[in-house]
């Protein structure tokens, strides 16, 4: 086979693999420690320039990449960049690996050589924590919060505002700040608020949260945000990023606590002035054994110029500033034999290949089993039964198998073969991009798992319909699928273990709670591939019942024209009626709505009793508000934007998401942003909220 063949492969491999990471981590649920990222995104690029790839064309030059449908962004005044790393991975020009030490003597001279010092001038630095969460920019002006962004691709960011107030994450206000004052902050979940956030969804039968990180991430771009105030997420506050109308001070430790005065969340206590590079890599090293009496994550320290002044004659480049540099802790490692490897069935079919190990304390944890994410990634690792392997559990993530010990490969071993069947039902199996999947419906692995999906607190949220009583009801009583759920009786589920009258009864009731949760939490609740709470909602509120939903259903997957355009439009440019539907996505959700099980158990749910219309309020159509689209952007006086909504609809008018030449007003609040800017241009008339409660009345 040609090398360049094989190299354009793994590309492919390679580009499809972070994308999936990508999402994953917007969405709050990373599957691998930044460090395996890291590894990969390297490869990438080595391959990219291999193959010729324009910078422009791959993957980190894309605006947006963290850019969460349904929220607003705006671009930083100051860009948050990154700061450039000390690696454990760099070597030097003879292709030697460089110690951490020997890095940070070479930037600290650079910085001295860049400031022109004397050799008796000190050039002091400040070493911080460097807390694992979600770093933010806030504004305030007149010292009370006015705008909350992500940093996004640094660039740009999503406004969370709404979030971060609900949540209390930071101060509302501050004391004796500048007219207008930008601060950069890391929000972060303190692992005592978190474990107690899991153990009430560990109560209630729910999937727990893998890791703070990235339970904080997922918590802020929450599009409703009430009850976020009871999670627990604070943050740390450390620099300024631009002010009007004040002073600073001179240094980075004076800022620090000059912002705990004003009434800022800071690391007090745990921040160190070096006199030079050798203390500081000494304090970052002594700083590891310390982390774990924390009760927030952090994975490295952050070193930086202590003096003001020298940030801006520093500069930096594109990516990072020269101000700053990042020691990161290595991750916990450790070695193991791969025993074997099985292969899990999901709830939607997909198969995943799982490592069970001979045990391993790592992370705090003994580990038998781990994580091997999907067969493209196997096969990149090339791990094999009967490999030594390295198993991390960076940040209290689920244990993964990272690499392989080469060299103590025994002679015999073989590669982990993809599966072309179902290990469960022997169905040939379907191949979508980087994962392989069962189609049969019938499968009995997936049909305990969507069993499980389906009584969950966010999809039907049946009352005491937990995973052992899903196991039984499947094994004993022979349900197959959801429908049939609503067909079981009290003295059915009695004659079970551990079930008496009184907890039988209990789930009788449940299950006829849940016949009047409306169409949008079915939806959810089918385990349909790309339908999760959000588009399920969307779908709907647009379709309004099951009928007109599986009309359109067979409309699309029959290619009817209109209807294909009119969710996933030909040009990218143009909105589809269905908020954050692509082509691809609106492919597979039709498809599977047009499939003759999903209609078989609609059929059936429907003959139960359970409601599938959404529930939609009561509409009283207002003059001037019926039939107008409006588009909603920043923070109302008074009004949640949510309630905004609500009241629009309920007066009979519509809520869009993007501003074109359709919308009829926008309804702005303040730090409006990006849609103001577009409807002014548009010329669309645009109204704050009491011209708005004006309409109303």
């Amino acid at each position: 086979m040609d090398p360049i063949d094989d190299r354009e492969r793994e590309f492919l491999a390679l580009t499809a693999q972070l994308r999936h990471h990508e999402a994953a981590y917007r969405a709050g649920a990373a599957e691998i420690p930044d460090s395996e990222f890291d590894e990969m995104f390297e490869r990438y690029q080595e391959l990219a320039t291999a193959l010729g790839i324009d910078a422009e064309e791959r993957l980190d030059a894309k605006p947006g990449a963290d850019h969460t449908d349904g929220f607003e962004t705006i671009a930083h005044e100051v860009p948050m960049l990154s700061l450039e790393k000390l690696s454990p991975n760099r070597r030097d020009s003879k292709g030697e690996a460089m110690p951490l030490g020997e890095q940070l003597a070479n930037w600290y001279d650079r910085r001295r050589k860049d400031l022109e010092l004397d050799d008796d001038t000190k050039l002091e630095l400040l070493v911080e924590p460097k807390v694992d969460g979600i770093s933010v920019s806030l504004l305030y002006q007149d010292g009370a919060l006015t705008r909350a962004v992500t940093r996004g691709d640094g660039r740009s960011g999503d406004v969370i505002t709404r979030q971060v107030l609900a949540a209390n994450a930071v101060p509302a206000t501050l004391k004796g700040m500048p007219k207008t004052i930008e601060i950069r902050g890391e929000l972060h979940w303190p692992r005592p608020a978190f474990e107690a956030y899991n153990e009430r969804l560990a109560a209630a039968g729910e999937s727990t949260l893998v890791n703070p990180r990235n339970g904080c991430a997922g918590l802020m771009k929450r599009k409703d945000p009430d009850g976020l105030g009871d999670a627990g997420v604070t943050s740390f506050l450390y620099q300024v990023a631009r002010y009007e109308g004040g002073e600073l001070p001179a240094t980075q430790g004076e800022v620090l606590a000059w912002l705990r005065k004003a009434g800022a969340p800071t690391y007090e206590g745990e921040y160190f002035l070096a006199e030079d590079g050798d203390a500081a890599l000494a304090y970052c090293d002594g700083y590891g054994e310390r982390r774990g009496n924390l009760d927030y994550d952090i994975d490295g320290m952050v070193i930086k110029v202590d003096r003001l002044a020298h940030w801006d004659l520093l500069g930096g480049t594109g990516h990072h500033p020269h101000w700053g540099i990042a020691y990161k802790f290595p991750p916990e490692r450790k070695t193991t034999i791969l025993e074997g490897v099985d292969v899990q069935v999901g709830k939607t079919g997909k198969l995943t290949p799982v490592a069970h190990l001979v045990p391993i304390f790592v992370g705090g944890t003994t580990v038998s089993r781990a994580s091997l994410h999907n067969f493209v990634e196997l096969a990149r690792k090339d791990v094999r039964v009967g490999d030594t392997v390295y198993v991390e559990k960076a940040g209290d993530i689920i244990p993964q198998v990272v690499a392989v010990d080469l060299a103590k490969r025994p002679t015999d071993t073989v590669p982990v073969p993809r599966p072309t069947r179902c290990p469960t039902c022997e169905s040939a199996v379907v191949e979508e991009e980087i994962f392989i999947y069962c189609p049969n419906p019938a499968c009995p692995d997936q049909i305990r798992e969507r069993l499980r999906h389906f009584a969950s607190r966010k999809a039907m949220d049946i009352d005491g319909l937990g995973e052992v009583l899903v196991e039984q009801v499947v094994t004993a009583l022979g349900v197959r699928s959801p429908d049939q759920l609503f067909g079981l009786k009290s003295t059915d589920l009695a004659g079970l273990d551990r079930m008496g009258k009184k907890s039988a009864d209990n789930v009788i009731r449940g299950l006829e709670v849940a016949k009047g949760r409306g169409l949008s939490r079915v939806l959810n609740a089918l385990a349909i591939r790309q339908v999760g709470e959000t588009m399920s909602e969307d779908l709907a509120a647009h379709f309004g019942t099951i009928e007109a939903l599986l009309a359109f259903a067979a409309r699309y997957v029959a290619g009817d024209e209109e209807a294909v355009e009119s969710v996933a439009p030909e040009k990218a440019s143009e909105r589809g009626a269905i908020e954050g539907m692509a082509k691809k996505s609106a492919d597979i959700i039709f498809a599977e709505l047009d499939s003759a099980p999903v209609r078989a158990i609609l059929a059936g749910l429907g003959a139960a009793g359970v409601e599938l219309n959404a529930k939609i309020a009561t509409v009283t159509e207002v003059d001037g508000v019926a039939g107008k689209t409006f588009v909603l952007t920043g923070a109302l006086p008074t009004l949640k934007r949510s309630e905004a909504g609500e009241r629009i609809k309920n007066a009979g008018g519509k809520v869009s998401g993007s501003v074109s030449k359709k919308t009829d007003f926008v309804l702005a609040g303040s730090d409006a942003g990006s849609k103001l800017a577009k409807a002014e241009k548009l010329g669309v008339t645009v109204i704050d909220e009491d011209a708005l409660l004006a309409m109303l009345e």
